[in-house]
């Protein structure tokens, strides 16, 4: 298993729940990082159904957007499912705005999404 610095990786049950370790997720070399860390689950690892739970996040810049949807893709080719929880309000906001509400599969809270798979 990676040894991961922005990402802080569990397992229940079946599912790999990803909770971040930034409140802040803005600057370009830490959203670099996050998506090597976040990809070599799905690439070097071969985790299949992966949860991202936003709790503790406050602010996502839009080129952590773009990480995200590369991740979905990323996801989608290899054949796995990827959803999210615990997104703040005002996040979630942004979301609606960019109409990525509709790509990605967003769940209220983590039981709720572990139970979606």
């Amino acid at each position: 298993m990676a040894t991961h610095h922005r990402i802080d990786v569990s397992k229940v049950g079946d599912v790999t729940v990803v909770k971040f370790l930034d409140k802040k997720i803005l600057d370009e070399t830490g959203i670099q990082e996050l998506g090597l860390e976040l990809f070599g689950l799905i690439e070097l690892e071969n985790r299949k159904s992966v949860l991202l739970n936003f709790t503790g996040v406050e602010f996502l810049s839009s080129a952590a957007l773009g990480k995200l949807i590369t991740l979905d893709r990323k996801m989608k080719t290899h054949k796995g499912r990827l959803k999210m929880s615990n997104i703040r309000p005002e996040i979630l906001e942004v979301f609606q705005i960019t109409k990525l509400n509709k790509v990605f599969d967003i769940r209220k809270d983590e039981a709720e999404a572990i139970s979606a798979f």
